[in-house]
């Protein structure tokens, strides 16, 4: 069994958080040959680069990222035995690592979130955006404790995780006030030739939207794609076109953006997942998130 020099790990982890050897010698009160050296080490020993030079700083390659992360863990369990052992209590928020595919509506995303923070537990979410096949592999690795995602997991990801199923919404076209007015009488007929924005092809929303409007013979014209639902839903608010969103967020969209519900598309419906590497949910503000989701946020 190969065993990690945890020294090493230290080193890495003091750089690491203060972006160069200098300031991690204070911290360390060590000189800069020797943690060089013993950074060397640790790279040799996982046969990876962990750091590449960004200036007079020292930036993260993306396996120093997947280090950083198990070595903030590490020493944070390490202080919280400390504590515990001196009787102390560990006095710190309890930490959410969530990956937020990147097609999921920010808003939604806020408000399912917002869930985690309860009074009874302190908690800090650490949050990142990404595609969810990347998400998937921080995942896998323990980077992230939850991913929502708009889909299950593809059945080709060679990872073993689980997917929840948190609920779903209906979609709903949003429009300026002139551009809903207009479009708003004989709904979904009016939207023939009509100016819309859309996700990009790959997003499972614009494979929906595709659908329906195949369904209904209806072609709008097609004024933009976006692959970010939040700079979608701001040029629909700069009146480009009118654009799709969450109907159960239709009142934080009219208010946050400014616009006006055109209609709601029928049998158009999107699904929400959480995705865990736990059959059986342990970790309390995932629990939280969920239980929030089901029962107030999605139908």
């Amino acid at each position: 069994m190969e065993w990690l020099n945890y020294h090493h790990l230290l080193y890495f982890w003091s750089v690491a958080k203060h972006g160069t050897i200098a300031k991690a010698c204070e911290e360390l009160r060590l000189a800069q040959p020797t943690i060089s050296a013993q950074i060397r080490e640790l790279e040799n020993a996982l046969g990876e680069r962990l750091f590449a030079r960004a200036g007079r700083h020292l930036a993260l390659t993306e396996m120093g990222r997947m280090v950083f992360t198990y070595a903030e863990e590490i020493f944070s369990l390490g202080h919280d035995l400390m504590n515990t052992v001196k009787g102390r209590g560990t006095g710190k928020p309890l930490r959410l690592a969530v990956g937020i595919a990147d097609v999921i509506p920010k808003l939604l995303a806020s408000q399912l979130l917002k869930s985690a923070f309860t009074p009874a537990q302190p908690t800090r979410i650490v949050c990142w955006e990404n595609k969810l096949e990347q998400l998937l592999a921080d995942l896998a690795t323990h980077a992230l404790d939850l991913v929502i995602a708009d889909t299950p997991a593809p059945p080709h990801i060679r990872v073993q995780v689980y997917n929840h199923f948190m609920g779903e919404s209906g979609v709903t076209l949003f429009g300026t006030a002139k551009l809903a007015s207009r479009y708003r009488r004989n709904f979904p007929r009016s939207l023939m030739g009509a100016p819309v924005l859309l996700p990009t092809v790959s997003a499972t929303l614009r494979r929906l939207l595709d659908a329906w409007l195949v369904r209904h013979e209806i072609h709008p014209n097609i004024v933009g794609e976006f692959e970010d639902s939040a700079t979608l839903k701001t040029f629909g608010q700069e009146g480009y076109g009118l654009f799709p969103g969450s109907t159960t967020m239709e009142k934080r969209i009219c208010r946050q953006y400014h616009v006006q519900v055109v209609g709601r598309l029928d049998s158009v419906t999107q699904r929400f997942y959480a995705i865990t590497v736990e059959r059986r949910l342990k970790h309390p503000a995932v629990l939280a998130i969920i239980d929030k989701a089901r029962h107030e946020i999605l139908t």
